[in-house]
């Protein structure tokens, strides 16, 4: 299994909301807030290459919306989802499965696009999708705090198109045999955060990054798909709890559960939105508290 990391554009979120009940005056010193209270945050998406599958996981924003909606998030950066796949040598008609962690706009508006005749589309039309079925179903139906989040155009397409299946269990092989999978629900319901088993990173994706332990990624180990179980490395602190999540207190539970098997493991953390930290291991100290290491910076 060998991975590539596909950077697509940045965006810009509230800092109140990332970093939940932590205080500015603490926060503000790790992801600068503009004059708007807005931080910068990334949209990072990972390609596999497994045998003769090449898997996606999560699609970014997309380009669909109107420029109102993306307004609101301050989107910008050069790399795009289909620029950044083009980079490693593929076209979208070569991706066979898209794995999207869960069915937030910032993690599947990249999935359906729109034809010459502006209707939705899949963008990866030889591709399977996967989801969750549990958090598919909340998805069409959702609660009130996450409507917003949930924009059907980005993933209805998919199953009007006869391309979207899913994923049941934490065991469920039916994508592939080295990807299990991590299932939460204090973000959202059943979110899915893959466990690459083998994983590789080729070397074309290793020279952006810096770091004393960059190179060690290049050597098969376990890696962990954070998504929004720990979207940034300031996040592994246990009272960083971004006040999206439909259940704070079982996202406290579920993190502590996972980095200390992070640590038991010895697993790497892939992390879908922190600027500056694309992956690392974690740490606890005496006193118990989690940290990052061995950074693997952007």
């Amino acid at each position: 299994m060998v991975c590539h990391i596909i950077d697509t554009e940045h965006f810009k979120l509230d800092g109140g909301a990332m970093f939940g009940v932590v205080p500015k005056s603490l926060w503000n010193g790790l992801n600068p807030a503009d004059e708007d209270n807005m931080c910068t945050w990334s949209l990072r998406c990972m390609l596999i290459e497994d045998g003769d599958k090449r898997i996606l996981i999560d699609t970014g924003m997309g380009y669909k919306q109107s420029d109102k909606f993306f307004n609101h998030f301050k989107l910008h950066g050069e790399a795009t989802l289909l620029s950044s796949l083009e980079k490693q040598g593929y076209a979208p008609t070569d991706i066979t499965d898209v794995l999207l962690t869960h069915l937030h706009f910032d993690h599947c508006g990249g999935a359906v696009t729109r034809d010459a005749e502006g209707a939705l589309v899949p963008t990866f039309p030889h591709a399977r999708y996967w989801s969750h079925e549990t958090h598919y179903r909340s998805a069409c139906q959702p609660n009130a705090r996450e409507k917003a989040s949930f924009l059907q155009e980005n993933f209805k397409p998919l199953e009007d198109a006869g391309q979207l299946f899913f994923l049941r269990g934490e065991q469920d092989n039916s994508l592939s045999d080295s990807i299990s999978y991590i299932i939460s629900n204090g973000h959202t319901s059943h979110m899915l955060s893959p466990v690459l088993h083998g994983c590789t990173f080729a070397r074309k994706s290793l020279e952006p990054l810096s770091g004393n332990d960059a190179a060690d990624l290049s050597d098969p180990h376990t890696l962990v798909y954070c998504a929004d179980l720990m979207p940034s490395t300031w996040h592994i602190h246990m009272p960083y709890v971004m006040a999206y999540d439909i259940q704070p207190l079982v996202t406290l539970e579920e993190k502590k559960k996972f980095l200390d098997r992070c640590i038991h493991d010895d697993l790497w953390l892939f992390y879908e939105h922190d600027p500056v930290t694309a992956m690392s291991q974690v740490t606890r100290s005496d006193r118990g508290r989690y940290g990052a290491s061995k950074l693997v910076r952007v």
